[in-house]
């Protein structure tokens, strides 16, 4: 995600391309960091934590022990953080934040608060200015939706006519609800 302490990004597309690839090759080698002993106690979740027991065989890189985090499985700095596009990603809750997202080199990820109405909005107003959007959801343009409900109050309004119609032509008796207990 963007932040106000982004790192410099590279220049030149082939250097990121080819940087995005050592991140790719380094994180397919990069194993599962799980927490010491999570595969054999369940009240231990599988999360990483750091081991700082003082016989810690995980702690001491004991041969056959789960690897530890350390700085040789970082991803490249200049490519760290970016989308799999090689687009940084830029969080957007409402309209306004689309003015600040340049399309050649940032993409957008409507926030997971933001509702339907808004989220139609949003992915309009990217359309009409070039902005890719990650995740547009199921939201629809607003001016399909008023057309879509236009037909279905026009499509009721035709049906309740020919339900009237229909019975104008046939004039029924009114029936007399039964009483119990009454006999005549």
């Amino acid at each position: 995600m963007y932040t106000a302490r982004s790192e410099k990004v590279v220049s030149g597309g082939d250097e990121r391309r080819r940087l995005m690839k050592v991140r790719k090759r380094i994180s397919q080698k990069r194993p599962k960091f799980s927490q010491f002993e999570s595969w054999r106690f369940v009240r231990i979740k599988e999360h990483w934590r750091k081991p700082k027991g003082i016989d810690n065989k995980m702690r001491q890189n004991r041969k056959g022990w789960p690897r530890s985090v350390n700085v040789g499985w970082g991803s490249p700095k200049a490519v760290r953080g970016l989308h799999p596009s090689g687009l940084k990603e830029v969080a957007v809750y409402n309209v306004g934040d689309l003015a600040i997202i340049d399309p050649e080199t940032q993409v957008a990820r409507i926030g997971s608060s933001v509702g339907a109405k808004k989220r139609s909005v949003i992915l309009e107003e990217a359309e009409n200015r070039g902005i890719r959007v990650l995740n547009p959801g199921k939201a629809y343009p607003i001016s399909e939706l008023e057309e879509e409900e236009v037909e279905e109050l026009e499509e009721e309004a035709e049906e309740a006519l020919e339900e009237e119609e229909e019975g104008e032509g046939e004039e029924e008796e009114p029936v007399e609800p039964e009483e119990e207990g009454q006999e005549k």
